[in-house]
């Protein structure tokens, strides 16, 4: 395997049942890009996701990781390794502040304990991770006027940046972005896009995104490369102007018309 591919799955499938989810998918990933997956409702992006993480073991097929085979490797295992992910689902501790948020998956990266007892204590407790908290959040546009107030009371775009902070705390090599932009009005669409930008200009090639997401100002805005799944199979792959133009998309993915992807 290539030193630049970070990610890459070799006839990955998962069936559930009768139902095969995800279809001997063959993928490269390399180190340093920004590629997403879209397709129509039910064609494997999440399973495929899942995969990926460790949420599901594969039925058949191998996925490997900086060259590692890492397909029957748990998912704590996985996240250890470098494996980063936010969900369609905001996934936050809503009474928290947003700074302790943050400060929490810094700390339980960082290998000490965290109990309920701990998120009571002030963040001035915590000073070792002080300044780690405040420059992930300035690196994902987080507003500092409201890093002291409970996430459940901040805007729903700014929930979306907190998530992507916190999976940013945990020092992945690779993060996927489950719909980043789920849940959201469309004017607050670009702060996410700012948000992702922002996060790759800061980590460069130290960080490789891999996003799900059926906006697709989004996709066709960030992605250098996107990859289409249909009925689980991976129909097409290619950049952006390539990929709004491809009739098998266009049929499979919008009914024959590239209204959406314009």
């Amino acid at each position: 395997m290539a030193d630049d591919i970070i990610l890459s799955t070799e006839e990955l499938t998962k069936s559930f049942g009768g139902l095969v989810a995800v279809n001997d998918v063959n993928i490269d990933v390399e180190r340093g890009a920004i590629k997403a997956i879209i397709g129509p409702n039910g064609s494997g992006k999440t399973t495929f996701f899942n995969l990926i993480t460790g949420v599901f073991q594969p039925s058949y097929g191998k996925i490997f990781f900086e060259g590692m085979d890492i397909t029957r490797t748990s998912l704590h295992q996985r996240a250890r390794l470098g494996i980063s992910r936010s969900y369609q689902i905001t996934n936050i501790f809503p009474f928290q502040t947003t700074f302790e948020n943050i400060r929490l998956a810094v700390q339980g990266c960082s290998g000490s304990r965290v109990n309920f007892m701990g998120m009571l204590k002030k963040a001035s407790s915590y000073e070792t991770f002080h300044e780690r908290v405040l420059d992930i959040a300035s690196v994902v546009g987080l507003d500092p006027m409201r890093l002291y107030v409970p996430a459940a009371l901040i805007p729903h775009a700014e929930q979306r940046k907190l998530e992507i902070a916190m999976a940013l705390a945990t020092e992945p090599r690779l993060l996927l972005l489950d719909e980043p932009a789920a849940g959201m009005a469309i004017e607050e669409i670009p702060e996410v896009i700012d948000a992702i930008l922002r996060v790759k200009e800061s980590y460069g090639d130290q960080l490789t995104l891999l996003i799900v997401e059926h906006k697709m100002d989004i996709v066709m805005n960030l992605s250098e490369e996107i990859l289409v799944l249909s009925e689980g199979r991976l129909i097409a792959k290619g950049p952006p102007d390539e990929i709004r133009e491809n009739e098998q998309v266009l049929t499979a993915y919008l009914g024959g018309t590239d209204e959406e992807l314009a």
